[in-house]
């Protein structure tokens, strides 16, 4: 049996595991992982700017490519650094792996610099973390957390290194070593009966499609099982894409916040809900009365425990949701063969038809530029290859609202956590995911600014993307929600920068800042320029190989269309009165469809 180092081990294992995209920060207690992968060269290594970032970074490429990212970081603080990475990745299911260093073992609880207990920090927002006391115990530990991160609900995993044992020697084969196959529920054939016996009970059933589908990647199996029953899908924000945008079938997101207008309507006449890979989130949701009211519901999910969480379905099973769709497609079509399927024509062709109704205008002249012409115009600069990223806020409720996703890991969101500061080193985790494709990162100047010298780290390692800065100097989100309280306070950034008087009162340079970082930056502040400013940012991300930011001055307050349950969204701007309205809509304005939209 070789003896090696268990750094050396380490590293061999990560490569069999698939694990070969590092996102850190070198330090004293990981300095020996980081020899090891430099003598072994089959890891490669994103340097980034802060730890936090570099847990965004890795988020973000999981999220992109279905693979396992890797956090790197020396203890102490680096370590409570990658909590909020944690945080949003176990939120939404993502597997990522996060590595610490670690004070010796024979000092651990004795105060010694930078010793924390990051395994009882961290077991909150991991579905495993360990500190490796033994050396003999680090290839099981790494297998284990392979393992653990790719059974059931997918999650991360933070393994933490005494310096004493990533030295230490074992005694290690590669060749022997073999990854553990990971435990995911499958739905049984009476399991399916028993779903397709109840949604066949339906004159107007629909499927809501969760993330779930798209970690299962079962986008294309979930685009078949629609066909066959020729049925509705509406994606929630996480499953964004696992039924492209203009597929006839896709009836429009639902939700009190991020949805379509067309979609909640089509939803509320439904009376039998298939949701798959789902979490019934209440943003979803909204008042559980009305979204639950004159609806029977089956709720398929690979985590046992999510199933009642939210409420109690007429139907819950265990699976994973692409075993699931196979399972319920093998009946769809023997009772299709049989002529024992349902007729949905006319209520699939309702739902299509809908979808040219409601829509919101956003075909504005206004200076300050209002929101939603930058979103009409994203729409018509970037194709439906584009992979958008983006975190929490008006920014991206009214994107969801607005922009279009054609295909699955094409919409890459922080959807439950929503920590800001996560759109950029997420959106250079996606371009190490997606080398040489589109990516378009969407943020509000606060997002924007929380963790802005990762934009440096994009430069140093020439990661292209485009990151639109929807800029309106306010805590938009917040001040909306204050607006219960009657109150406008301290959600305002805007201040006279003295260094940049051509901000006109809305304070950061985010142009000066990006081009100080090594980027390149624009700044839009007429409609009539944003199309020109995309196409020139394409070009600059192309010819430099960086970062680009657009920045888009809007106007300082719009507040957009939300509300407390899915029949009472409150409109707080003009619907779309004809077709040149919203230009970019999937289906045009229907002429008689704006009459009391």
């Amino acid at each position: 049996m070789p003896k090696m180092r268990a750094v050396d081990a380490i590293v061999q294992i990560l490569q069999k595991e698939g694990a070969t995209e590092a996102f850190g920060l070198p330090g004293a207690a990981i300095n020996p992982l980081y020899s090891a992968m430099k003598a072994h060269g089959g890891i490669r290594h994103t340097l980034h700017r802060h730890v936090e970032g570099a847990s965004h970074a890795a988020d973000g490429y999981s999220r992109a490519t279905g693979k396992i990212g890797l956090c790197l970081g020396t203890s102490g603080p680096a370590g409570t650094d990658m909590i909020t990475g944690l945080y949003a990745a176990i939120a939404d299911s993502i597997p990522m792996l996060c590595i610490t260093g670690q004070a010796p073992t024979s000092v651990l609880h004795k105060e010694d610099f930078q010793a924390v207990d990051i395994e009882s920090i961290a077991k909150p927002v991991t579905k495993y973390a360990s500190t490796i006391l033994e050396p003999g115990l680090v290839p099981g530990t790494f297998a284990k957390a392979f393992q653990i991160m790719r059974s059931g609900r997918p999650g991360p995993a933070l393994i933490d290194l005494p310096i004493n044992v990533q030295m230490a020697e074992i005694d290690f084969d590669i060749d022997a070593y073999e990854p553990l196959a990971p435990s995911k529920p499958q739905a049984t054939r009476g399991q399916a009966e028993k779903m397709v016996d109840l949604l066949l009970g339906g004159k107007k059933p629909i499927i809501i499609a969760g993330g779930g589908v798209i970690n299962a990647n079962a986008s294309d199996k979930l685009v078949e099982l629609a066909e066959e029953l020729n049925i509705p899908v509406s994606p929630t924000l996480m499953g964004w894409g696992a039924i492209p945008d203009d597929h006839r079938l896709q009836s429009g997101m639902v939700g009190i916040q991020t949805h379509t207008k067309y979609g909640n309507a089509t939803f509320l006449e439904s009376d039998v809900v298939l949701g798959l890979g789902n979490r019934w989130a209440n943003r979803h949701t909204g008042d559980l009365d009305t979204y639950r009211a004159g609806r029977k519901f089956i709720h398929v999910d690979i985590e046992p425990t999510q199933i009642g969480r939210v409420f109690s379905p007429d139907l819950g099973i265990t699976s994973d949701a692409g075993a699931a769709i196979d399972a319920i497609l093998e009946v769809v079509r023997e009772r299709k063969a049989a002529g024992t399927l349902p007729d949905y024509s006319a209520w699939a062709d309702e739902a299509t038809t809908r979808k040219s109704t409601g829509h919101r205008k956003t075909n504005f002249e206004n200076i300050p530029i209002k929101p939603q012409r930058v979103y009409q115009e994203m729409n018509a600069a970037f194709g439906q290859d584009t992979t958008y990223v983006s975190t929490i806020g008006l920014s991206q409720i009214a994107g969801a609202q607005m922009l279009h996703v054609y295909g699955p890991r094409k919409w890459i969101n922080a959807g439950q956590a929503g920590p800001l500061g996560w759109t950029g080193p997420a959106a250079l985790g996606v371009v190490r995911g997606k080398p040489g494709e589109k990516v378009v990162a969407l943020s509000g100047d606060y997002d924007f600014q929380f963790m802005i010298e990762e934009l440096a780290v994009g430069a140093q390692f020439k990661l292209p993307y485009v990151h639109v800065v929807v800029n309106n100097s306010y805590l938009g989100l917040i001040r909306q929600s204050q607006r219960a309280f009657e109150m406008d306070y301290h959600v305002s950034l805007g201040f006279d920068n003295i260094n940049s008087p051509e901000t006109n009162g809305y304070g950061v340079d985010h142009v000066k800042v990006a081009e100080g970082l090594g980027c390149k930056a624009v700044r839009i502040e007429d409609p009539s320029q944003l199309a020109g400013g995309f196409a020139q940012a394409n070009a600059l991300a192309e010819e430099h190989q960086v970062p680009v930011v657009v920045e888009v001055i809007l106007e300082k307050v719009t507040n957009i269309a939300m509300g407390a349950q899915l029949d009472a969204v409150n409109e707080f701007e003009d619907l779309a009165l004809d077709a040149a309205d919203a230009p970019t809509a999937l289906v045009p304005l229907a002429a008689s469809a704006a009459v009391g939209a």
